[in-house]
């Protein structure tokens, strides 16, 4: 007597991992994998309306990177095709589909869907603008309290105008104190850059032989300086706003120093500390008087550059006038 072949059950669908995920999302996942008899017509339709209703939402369809694959048909049996009878204890908790993880911004939508290949980036906060660096202190605010040492500290640190970025060395004057007279230049040219002196080379020798000819000395009763402490680049002109940056520390120097004369060199110098446009030629030849904040009246003689001397030698007869004349007020 033959024995009856009995039929093994059917085994177990295979699914990806990604249909997993959604199978174990909508709460399916045992009964997906679980053998079930073939499904019935309504069955089959009611299957067809679920996975219409799961694939039609945005949210909750699949990348279109990695599209699902077909379900086997042995696979669709909906919840409703399985008896009660057979359906296991724990079945009714897995039908229940889990709760959904909060998301940020979508409420209900759970976060493996939203986030398939971890948490989202944080967004990177915006720097912080940075805070204004405060205006600089004007030259004649940073300094009206200076002494000459502070001052000199204040002129190798000044960023003023631009002329600090190409000098080698600020030149803030030097002579001896107290100082009888104040000599006033333009600018340093490129030997008084390189030594961080006034006056210097060839152009300081004639103006050390103008001194000592009506018997004065830089080191004993003669202080010099310049508009502009620092060297033009090529010798050029100074600028209007380079003189107008600069001209309060030469200020500052003769409210220190109280010189009883000043002997100017040169056409910017002049029109700088007298305050007029005039040609040196219109200048020279007489004494201008220079009041101070202190309500005094300095005398000002005003004379060619030892440069332009040495370039126009018969000039020197009129600048050995200027000099004389200086001298006469002095007694």
């Amino acid at each position: 007597m033959n024995q009856a072949t009995v039929a093994p059950p059917p085994a177990a669908p295979r699914v990806n991992p990604l249909q997993r995920i959604w199978l174990r999302e909508l709460g399916m996942e045992r009964l997906w994998l679980r053998p079930a008899p073939a499904p019935s017509r309504p069955a089959v339709e009611a299957q067809v309306l679920v996975s219409k209703a799961v694939f039609s939402d945005p949210v909750r369809a699949p990348a279109a990177e990695a599209p699902l694959a077909p379900l086997p048909a042995e696979a669709a049996a909906p919840v409703a095709a399985v008896p009660a009878s057979e359906t296991p204890a724990a079945a009714p908790a897995a039908a229940a589909p889990a709760p959904a993880e909060p998301a940020s911004g979508r409420p209900g939508i759970p976060a493996s869907i939203l986030n398939r290949t971890g948490p989202p980036p944080r967004p990177v906060p915006k720097a912080e603008a940075e805070a204004a660096p405060p205006p600089p202190v004007p030259v004649a605010e940073a300094i009206r309290n200076s002494t000459l040492e502070e001052m000199h500290g204040q002129v190798v640190a000044c960023a003023a105008c631009g002329l600090c970025k190409g000098r080698r060395n600020a030149v803030f004057g030097h002579g001896g104190q107290p100082t009888r007279w104040l000599v006033v230049g333009e600018a340093p040219g490129e030997q008084e850059d390189r030594q961080g002196q006034p006056f210097v080379g060839r152009s300081g020798q004639l103006l050390d032989a103008m001194l000592s000819s009506v018997s004065m000395s830089r080191e004993r009763d003669v202080f010099i300086t310049n508009v502009i402490k620092c060297r033009p680049p090529g010798n050029r002109n100074p600028k209007p706003e380079e003189i107008a940056a600069c001209s309060p520390y030469l200020m500052r120097q003769i409210a220190l120093l109280k010189p009883e004369r000043i002997l100017v060199l040169g056409r910017f110098a002049a029109q700088t500390l007298l305050g007029t446009d005039a040609t040196i030629g219109s200048l020279r030849g007489r004494i201008h008087p220079l009041k101070t904040d202190e309500g005094r009246e300095i005398p000002v003689v005003v004379s060619y550059h030892p440069a332009y001397l040495l370039r126009s030698p018969s000039e020197k007869a009129r600048a050995w006038q200027d000099l004389r004349l200086a001298v006469a007020q002095l007694a």
